[in-house]
């Protein structure tokens, strides 16, 4: 026991009389990092937070011995309020999932993290400046003084999330809790924030808890992980032998979840270039303000996508990749007639006119899926009209009962019935897990009988289990109504599962394009290869 840090014993979790987190045991060795992981809603975050009580809502117990020198140690869960916001940033820190959400918009970062340590340490305010500038260069923030002085929505995804480590890192921890901390970010800023991660905890020989889903982040960070399975510890283990050797059912789904590739492959007789969409120096360019004198009489031009090329045809699925600002959103926007746009762009043999009335058969040919069904979906309809509303646009002379029966026909198509669900129609999205609102988003779509869907990163959102199912039926829906996919992501696996074709996007231009297995297995560009490398996960064996 005395070489442990931590030493969890029988944590419950309940709320509202219902327990959630049933009779968990964690423990952590100093300088030892431990993945926590399972589904949404499996209890990983509600256990983390427990350990230092910022659940206010929750009903807390067991035992949870937060270890010291000398051989003290002091139970998490018998301390007072008073006594737990001087171990909290001190002893024990976290990384929040969702850094925007987390950080103060009305304070610069580094009077954040100067709060911190004028509260942790007793610095004066010009010391305190001066190591959270440091704190910054430490976390690998170009410019750190300049930096410090900027808010947190003028900092990028990375940066903000380099900037809520520093700020975990201010008061010294021996424990960090981290929630999540790569799920927002593109593949290569996740390969940099667990570099950064591990070099920093191996410096400062913290204990790092990492709560997440991504097994491929687990293979390259963990040196144990504890699988959880509704509010339950399944199974753990050092991460090569739970890996290698999984004991629980559910630890062996999680494993086996990895996207699958089920698609037909283009007929080599015929051309790879189709008909459905084509571009040819397609831009999308968007008016700046030119500073001083200038700026009074014209405006400058930031190129936002710089001569795309495209072509799709049916049957077939397009992937676009590339990181965050690359471009892949405002040329997907852009093909569907939501951003004006410079170039050739054809649509079934039809150019954007600009006019909602001559669009309008347009609109019918493209649909777009979004990456959060949650925030598409609005939550004051209900199913029917949710995913029977393009109808009212597009076949306004449809009755009550044909529309109604399109939109069972094709809620049933997406793997949604009444004998499921039922009431099915009459609910709301809130009513539905991650997965299921997916499938309304799809079946929203579907409802007008497109040729092309659009979907803008349709699974970055969902646990892995959840998103090997939506692309399985994104692949069915393709093989039976020969639908085309525009799909704009940033996960290389799936785009492995689901591509033919691929272009890769840097800086608004494409750095290179081909066929899938040519540009992945092959890549010639140096920014292809190192997206290729950062989704590569050595063998924890």
């Amino acid at each position: 026991m005395s070489e442990r840090l931590l030493d969890a014993r029988g944590l419950r979790v309940s709320f509202g009389g219902k327990e959630v987190v049933h009779g968990v045991d964690l423990h952590l060795k100093p300088g030892e990092k431990l993945a926590l992981v399972g589904e949404s809603g499996s209890g990983k975050t509600v256990t983390a937070l427990s350990l230092l009580r910022l659940l206010p809502s929750a009903q807390v117990e067991g035992q949870a011995w937060l270890h010291g020198p000398g051989g003290t140690r002091r139970d998490l869960m018998a301390l007072s309020e008073r006594e737990l916001r001087g171990i909290r940033g001190e002893d024990v820190a976290v990384i929040f999932q969702e850094p925007m959400t987390a950080l103060n918009p009305l304070y610069t970062v580094g009077n954040q993290i100067v709060e911190v340590l004028q509260l942790k340490k007793g610095l004066s305010p010009a010391q305190a400046w001066a190591r959270a500038v440091q704190l910054l260069a430490d976390t690998g923030i170009p410019e750190p003084e300049r930096r410090a002085r900027a808010y947190p929505h003028q900092l990028s995804g990375g940066q903000r999330q380099r900037a809520m480590i520093a700020m975990a890192l201010a008061g010294e921890p021996r424990l960090l809790l981290a929630d999540e901390p790569t799920t927002a970010l593109d593949v290569t800023l996740r390969g940099q924030i667990l570099e950064l991660l591990d070099e920093l905890q191996r410096q400062r020989g913290m204990a790092v808890l990492m709560i997440t889903h991504d097994l491929n982040l687990v293979r390259r960070f963990a040196d144990r992980v504890a699988v959880m399975e509704n509010g339950h510890l399944v199974e753990e283990g050092p991460v090569a032998t739970v890996f290698g050797n999984p004991q629980h059912p559910y630890t062996r789904k999680l494993i086996d979840s990895r996207p699958e590739r089920n698609v037909v492959d283009a007929d080599p007789s015929l051309p790879a270039e189709g008909g459905l969409l084509r571009t040819e120096g397609l831009q999308v360019v968007y008016p700046i303000p030119l500073p001083g004198l200038r700026g009074w009489f014209r405006k400058g031009e930031f190129v936002a996508v710089k001569g795309a090329d495209l072509a799709l045809a049916p049957r077939q699925t397009l992937g676009v990749i590339g990181e965050s600002g690359s471009g892949k959103s405002t040329l997907a926007l852009a093909v569907l007639g939501l951003l004006p746009s410079r170039g050739r762009l054809q649509l079934d043999g039809k150019a954007w006119q600009g006019s909602q009335r001559a669009d309008l058969p347009l609109r019918r040919v493209a649909q777009v899926v979004f990456q959060d069904p949650f925030s598409s979906l609005s939550p004051r309809m209900t199913v029917e009209e949710l995913v029977g509303e393009g109808m009212l646009v597009h076949e306004p002379r449809l009755d009550l009962s044909a529309r109604r029966a399109r939109v069972r026909e094709v809620l049933a198509d997406v793997g949604l019935t009444e004998a499921q669900f039922p009431g099915l129609l009459a609910r709301y999205p809130h009513e539905f897990s991650g997965g299921q609102r997916q499938r309304l988003a799809i079946a929203r779509a579907l409802v007008v009988r497109p040729q092309l869907l659009v979907l803008d990163e349709p699974t970055s959102a969902l646990d892995v289990t959840i998103q090997k199912q939506v692309l399985g039926l994104l692949q069915r829906l393709q093989r039976e109504h020969g639908l085309a996919y525009l799909l704009i992501t940033h996960d290389v696996d799936v785009i492995r599962a689901m591509a033919h074709r691929v272009i890769v996007m840097k800086d608004g231009e494409v750095v290179e394009a081909g066929e899938m297995h040519e540009v992945l297995d092959a890549p010639q560009h140096p920014y292809t290869q190192r997206l290729v490398a950062a989704a590569t996960v050595p063998d924890p064996a």
